[in-house]
């Protein structure tokens, strides 16, 4: 109901409100949205259980981590143990961690596992991995490492088991019954079936689905998988990180990666003492010849001239001869070794093959560079593995290694040169010696001689024994690049799919789609659907809302006496609201009704209204002023003589005024018949002379008039007027109309204009006041007994 406080700006001379736009608040938004929970609710099931549907079927995920720590990071010697071996290495982590993404390591890995045949049974919707802990074990004979089967493994009994679906190259949908540790043959070829200790009575009847990937495609997924990284920048510690389907299989694929890895690195490392061993068991030998040859010539020599014992007095005579003879023994041996190693650098089958390293050539530069030749050929060839002689690296490192090898062979000349003048002169210095012991025999000076050369190969061939058993230990103590800090390890709980996540995350997208196409249709609407939608755009009297009417039939006037229904109270207000639109203590009897447009309502609205006044035991009479289209008289079945008749001058007042079968109190003069000029009909004063009479007869003379704008009616019959109520009807009136709606009741073309919104929802509109007639006496308690009823049905 209207409170006092507004009674000014009903009388329209104070009221100064303007149109102030489409404003909602947030409240206003929220209950909105609240109002139509229906939509969220559906949405949510719908975004839920879509959700639940993709946490249901999608399979687990687990995680295993492992820590490993790759030594000689940056700087570190690899030392080999013994004399100059020495060799300095950097390893660099940036190359290892590549080294452990490669798609050969992570094949090599699958391949020792047999990861490529996975077993899986289905865990309602979900796929569950069983890997090791399936109850069979298929073995694919004739199976290449390219190709993709599947079969269905059903076990029946402790001895058979029955195979179906087969996929391979074709698909065959037959099944067979097979014998446990036999092979049979299979669409896709031949297969040996195995229990395994997993193999139970638990199991019968459950179908199992063995699927044999192809090796390279299995490889992908891991590596797909694999993350690592690197604690700090600098650091050579790093983390390796994989997820997959079981949990078993994930730690043995990362320590497996781990220990292939580490395989390879020795395998790298111990390829230069592989070399170095051929290179030393090749001389062995010719050295052993030299060896067997010199001492046979002793013996011989001895023979022929029957030397049994060097007199003892010779020896203090060639002292100084052997002081020099052991100089010049030294020089000879570094120059054979400094021959040899040329002979090895300079012949075309060792091109290709790593140089001997630590061969006693008294020379630290010609060692240096042997090591650095050797380290860039193990680089050179770890990279031309992953690549190909075009790659600008691997050229790079041929032409270094071409230069080196020069280097080396230009280095040894050197050395040679410089032995051989510490020869000359060696030899120089002897020939003096020699000078003073001329009284030697012939004989021993050739044996001494010989015994010299016995002395040489002796030595050689005890170094080199030395250095092969030097050799073999090096390699028998290589070194890992990778230490294990933490082995792979993981939870036993799956972390992923995360159905909390997921199925929150389908509500709020259930939430959210609604809530956004809701707002953007509100926005987008330009109908008035409430009260508020009026009172922000204009600033005429509004006195009341007609709640929508359902299940009304064929009765036109729905209004009871004592009603309690929300139409009835409705009308009951407005009555009210109308005694405050009295101007200057004038009598208020002529009310007519209009709109913008058809289907507006004012019909309904202004035969319920006359009915609501003939209730309260006023004389109502209901007019049919709309004599073009005489929508009224329809309604209330008077199509006999009415306006247009007496207007002409053919009838009396008594003669078109009808009593309604409605209500007692309540009478109705119909449009008539149809005219074929209304408007000058409505200017003729019978009509003034009409309502002049009325006045004297009724309480109040309810009119249907005609819409505004569209034809002159309205504004011919408004003279009659003494208050104008204007129909506006939610959901169909635009707000953009307003402004028009506005003008005209500023420019008081209608008499003491007032509005009322036809068709309200009844429902909390969620925005401005929604419908609330709680002022009624008795209709709270009638509200709730008819939802008590409602319930009552349903349940």
């Amino acid at each position: 109901m209207i409170q006092m406080s507004e009674q000014k700006d009903l009388s329209g001379n104070d009221k100064t409100q303007s149109s102030s736009g489409f404003n909602i608040n947030p409240l206003d938004m929220l209950m909105y949205l609240l109002a139509r929970w229906y939509w969220f609710v559906l949405s949510i099931a719908v975004f839920g259980g879509y959700a639940w549907y993709q946490y249901a079927k999608t399979p687990y995920q687990y995680s295993s981590s492992a820590t490993v720590m790759i030594k000689n990071a940056g700087h570190n010697n690899y030392n080999y143990g013994l004399d100059r071996f020495q060799m300095n290495s950097y390893t660099n982590v940036a190359n290892e961690i590549l080294q452990f993404q490669s798609y050969k390591l992570m094949r090599d890995v699958v391949s020792r596992l047999h990861a490529e045949v996975c077993y899986t049974v289905m865990d309602g919707l979900r796929e569950i991995e069983l890997y090791t802990q399936a109850p069979v074990n298929l073995s694919f004979l004739e199976a290449e490492e390219h190709e993709d089967f599947s079969v269905d493994v059903i076990p029946i009994d402790d001895k058979t088991v029955r195979l179906s679906n087969f996929i391979g190259n074709t698909v065959n949908s037959q099944s067979m019954n097979a014998t446990l540790n036999d092979t049979i043959q299979t669409p896709i070829g031949k297969l040996l079936i195995t229990p395994t200790l997993y193999y139970a009575n638990k199991w019968y009847g459950s179908t199992i689905t063995v699927h044999k990937m192809s090796v390279d495609n299995m490889a992908s997924i891991f590596s797909s998988n694999l993350s690592i990284t690197q604690a700090e920048n600098d650091a050579s510690i790093l983390y390796l990180s994989l997820r997959d389907q079981s949990p078993v299989r994930v730690d043995d694929v990362l320590n497996t990666l781990i220990t292939i890895y580490n395989e390879e690195t020795v395998k790298d490392k111990n390829q230069i003492a592989i070399n170095t061993s051929k290179f030393i068991n090749d001389r062995l030998i010719i050295i052993e010849k030299e060896l067997g040859g010199v001492e046979s010539e002793i013996e011989s020599y001895k023979r022929q001239h029957e030397l049994i014992d060097v007199s003892s007095a010779a020896s203090m005579s060639v002292a100084d001869k052997q002081q020099y003879g052991n100089q010049i023994t030294e020089l000879e041996l570094q120059k054979q070794m400094a021959n040899y190693v040329k002979s090895y650098l300079t012949d075309p089958s060792k091109i290709t093959g790593l140089l001997p390293s630590n061969t006693g050539i008294a020379d630290v530069n010609i060692e240096t560079q042997i090591t650095q030749y050797n380290t860039n050929k193990l680089k050179r060839d770890k990279l031309i593995k992953n690549s190909s002689n075009k790659n600008p690296v691997v050229q790079e490192l041929n032409n270094s290694l071409m230069a080196l090898r020069q280097n080396i062979i230009r280095d040894i000349d050197n050395v040679i040169v410089g032995i051989d003048a510490k020869l000359r002169e060696a030899r120089s210095r002897a020939g003096e010696a020699e000078s003073r012991v001329a009284n030697i025999p012939t004989q021993q000076r050739q044996m001494l001689s010989i015994e010299r050369q016995q002395r040489i190969k002796e030595e050689l061939y005890l170094y080199l024994l030395n250095k092969r058993e030097e050799n073999a230990l090096s390699q028998a103590t290589t070194e890992t690049d990778a230490r294990v800090l933490d082995p792979a390890g993981g939870s036993d709980m799956p972390i992923s799919p995360n159905g909390k996540n997921m199925i929150m995350a389908g509500v709020m997208k259930g939430l959210a789609l609604p809530a956004v196409i809701l707002i953007a249709l509100m926005f987008f609407d330009t109908k008035i659907r409430t009260r508020k939608d009026i009172e922000d755009g204009v600033s005429v009297p509004f006195l009341g809302e007609i709640p929508e009417a359902k299940n009304r039939g064929k009765n036109h006037i729905i209004v009871r006496d004592q009603g309690r229904d929300i139409v009835s109270e409705a009308f009951r207000i407005v009555r009210t609201n109308m005694d405050f639109m009295h101007i200057k203590n004038k009598q208020m009897q002529v009310i007519t009704f209009s709109s913008f447009g058809p289907g507006a309502g004012k019909t309904f609205v202004c035969t319920n209204l006359a009915a609501s006044f003939a209730q309260t035991q006023k004389k109502v009479i209901l007019i049919d002023l709309d004599i073009r289209k005489g929508t009224l008289s329809r309604h209330l079945h008077h199509q006999e003589s009415g306006m247009t008749t007496y207007l002409a001058g053919n009838a009396k007042i008594d003669d078109i005024i009808k009593p309604s079968e409605f209500a007692p109190n309540l009478d109705v003069i119909s449009a008539g018949p149809n005219a074929p000029n209304p408007a000058e009909l409505l200017l003729s004063e019978n009509l003034e002379t009409l309502i002049a009479e009325l006045r004297k007869r009724y309480d109040y003379i309810i009119v249907d008039n005609v819409p505004v704008g569209i034809i002159a009616d309205a504004a011919i019959t408004n003279r009659i007027a003494d208050l104008t109520i204007f129909v506006i009807r939610a959901g169909k009136f635009d707000r953009r109309m307003l402004p028009d709606l506005e003008k005209l009741y500023r420019s008081k073309q209608l008499n003491n204009m007032s509005l009322i919104l036809n068709g309200a929802s009844v429902k909390n509109n969620g925005y401005g006041y929604g419908y609330g007639y709680g002022y009624g006496y008795g209709y709270g308690y009638e509200e709730k007994r008819s939802k008590f009823k409602f319930w009552k049905k349903r349940s």
